[in-house]
């Protein structure tokens, strides 16, 4: 099994993962167990990713790079910058400050959709070139 499956399989596994937690919201002690799972497997992989391919080297040649490599990479980094704003909305809101759950709330479901839209470019920016 190549290392592109598998990083799919584990892609799609945290997403599950995060649709989970999404359906235990109002459970909220489980509700932050598994989506901190997630968040953390999900930057572990993007770490897995850069070991074995040098990623971080790829994404910055930005000019010569694929339009749906750019835009794989745009949801990607979009997902990393929304988990760092969901860490800190949740900690406000497990301190009591109930005022930022609706923005916790609309940030929660740009998270999911920019974490969906990782996954499904990413068949496209992992695709083997085709030569014409």
């Amino acid at each position: 099994m190549s290392s592109a499956v598998i990083f799919q399989i584990q892609s799609f596994l945290i997403m599950s993962l995060m649709v989970f937690g999404i359906y235990q919201r109002t459970n909220r002690k489980l509700h932050v167990k598994v989506m901190a799972t997630a968040i953390i497997w999900d930057v572990i992989l993007i770490l897995q990713i850069e070991l074995s391919r040098s990623a971080i080297g790829k994404a910055v040649q930005v000019m010569t790079n694929p339009m749906m490599l750019k835009i794989h990479l745009f949801f990607a980094l979009g997902s990393v910058v929304l988990y760092i704003l969901m860490v800190i909305t949740g900690r406000r809101l497990l301190a009591g400050d109930d005022e930022v759950k609706p923005t916790h709330k609309k940030l929660g479901w740009t998270t999911i959709t920019f974490r969906i839209l990782t996954f499904v470019t990413s068949f496209w920016a992992v695709a083997p070139k085709v030569l014409p």
